[in-house]
């Protein structure tokens, strides 16, 4: 029984199990997310085609930004569910995926800022995430072309075995 035990809670064995239940979990974080997109999916649709038939809109003004921020919020969505499809056929988190979602939200924030926003210091802010965000893409974008990824696959048991 002791040995079972210790079987159980050996590196590889824990490795394996946590390995298992990443996958499960990221399988059901990428159903929730799917349910969420195509509802706010069709809200949008519902909610462009009702403004179509009211002949006065204004969507040169506020209701443009509202459309363009509910795409690019659709968007960031879709692209946090690559990232979760990606991590599941490949196992590993691709980093230029995530700096590439982290970038579409902060153009998202300065796409719907009000025209009338007297907020200096949230626009230096913002464009120096944009530069930390490009130039962390540049670094990472760089050292993947001259490495190839390090880990392809789930972890692989060990030939030798704990004790």
């Amino acid at each position: 029984m002791l040995k079972r035990l210790r079987r159980l809670w050996s590196d590889v064995q824990f490795l394996e199990t946590m390995d298992f239940g990443e996958q499960q979990l990221a399988k059901v974080l990428s159903l929730v997310l799917l349910v969420v997109m195509v509802a706010a999916t069709l809200q949008l649709i519902w909610q462009v085609g009702w403004a179509l038939t009211v002949p006065s809109t204004p969507w040169m003004g506020s209701k443009l930004n509202q459309v363009l921020g509910d795409l690019l919020t659709l968007m960031i969505a879709l692209e946090v569910l690559q990232n979760i499809t990606s991590y599941l056929r490949r196992h590993v988190v691709q980093i230029e995926l995530v700096l590439l979602t982290a970038m579409t939200a902060v153009a998202r924030k300065v796409i719907v800022l009000p025209h009338d926003s007297d907020q200096p210091a949230l626009l230096v802010g913002l464009g120096l995430a944009v530069l930390a965000l490009a130039g962390a893409f540049w670094l990472v974008r760089t050292i993947n072309l001259k490495q190839p990824p390090s880990r392809t696959g789930p972890p692989k048991r060990s030939p030798v075995q704990d004790p």
